[in-house]
């Protein structure tokens, strides 16, 4: 609004139900999973309020304490999808509020929530939901903007400044796409014939690997992995052999280094290495086959 607050239609929650909020469980599947994960991050970093993120046929399962504090931020594009529909019962049979992150309007997940935001992405014409992830992970960043604002942990200058943050992804990702076209045209056509490729990050780059590696399966039929960067000396490292396409996410400053050692260990067992980083960290190009550079933005919103 006018006063640089964010205002959040179909959301009614109130300052006191959040300040009485001891738990958010984010709950989807596929693709909306992997935004929950991204909501994790920034939620418990901004509101510094513990979540848990759940596939949605496993939180049906596994009777996940809930009471009438907790708030769960339900995720879906078709707002029919049934393992989270399911989930979306089980917590309010049990007393959460329900808040939820759809593309349909009028959809059930929509209609039996207590919140409903809507991505307003369009109809769904494709297997690798990129329209549906895009608009789920804006949303699931003004949540966390707006509990952070509405229970006076952000600043208004630190809140003004993140949703600049937001307002100036699509002309960067435009300028990414015509950059980097070429390069990548070029990429596809050397790596057409692999038949394994891994995917590595951490922190926000780990939940963008797991939903990179999935687009890839989806389109391509590739076998692909995603992994927790600090986790390769735990058995996967085994499976890097000379020639293995590894995609190296690496743009969180406070860790970048961390993920540099872990490049560097399946670069010495040979395999080929596509790193994708923010511009300057050019110290990247010394263990990797190939950069990507992109544009310097709020980190949380990569």
């Amino acid at each position: 609004n006018e006063r640089g607050e964010i205002v959040l239609d179909g959301v009614t929650v109130t300052k006191e139900q959040l300040k009485k909020c001891n738990k958010i469980y984010i709950v989807g599947c596929g693709s909306a999973y992997h935004v929950g994960i991204v909501g994790k991050y920034i939620i418990e970093r901004m509101a510094r309020i513990p979540v848990e993120v759940d596939l949605a046929s496993e939180f049906r399962y596994r009777e996940p304490i809930i009471d009438e504090n907790t708030l769960m931020i339900i995720i879906s594009q078709s707002g029919e999808t049934a393992d989270t529909l399911a989930a979306l019962r089980e917590g309010k049979r049990c007393g959460a509020r329900i808040m939820s992150i759809v593309n349909v309007v009028g959809s059930s997940i929509a209609n039996e929530s207590d919140d409903v935001l809507y991505t307003w992405a369009g109809p769904e014409i494709a297997v690798a939901t990129t329209k549906a992830y895009s608009t789920q992970l804006s949303m699931i960043y003004l949540i966390a903007l707006y509990i952070s604002q509405t229970m006076g942990m952000l600043s208004a200058d630190l809140v003004a400044e993140h949703l600049e943050a937001v307002k100036s992804l699509p002309e960067l990702v435009d300028g990414v796409i015509k950059a980097t076209e070429p390069v990548m045209k070029k990429l596809a056509d050397e790596f057409k014939n692999i038949e394994h490729a891994y995917y590595l990050g951490r922190n926000v780059d780990y939940a963008v690997a797991m939903e990179a590696s999935l687009k890839l399966k989806e389109v391509s039929y590739v076998h692909s992995e995603a992994y927790a960067a600090g986790e390769l000396k735990h058995g996967t490292i085994s499976l890097i052999e000379p020639g293995t396409l590894v995609v190296a996410l690496n743009c969180c400053s406070h860790i970048y280094d961390k993920t540099i050692s872990n490049i560097e260990e399946v670069k010495s067992r040979g395999a080929k290495v596509l790193s994708i980083t923010t511009e300057g960290n050019t110290s990247i190009e010394k263990c990797s086959d190939y950069v990507i550079y992109l544009p310097a933005v709020d980190e949380l919103v990569l």
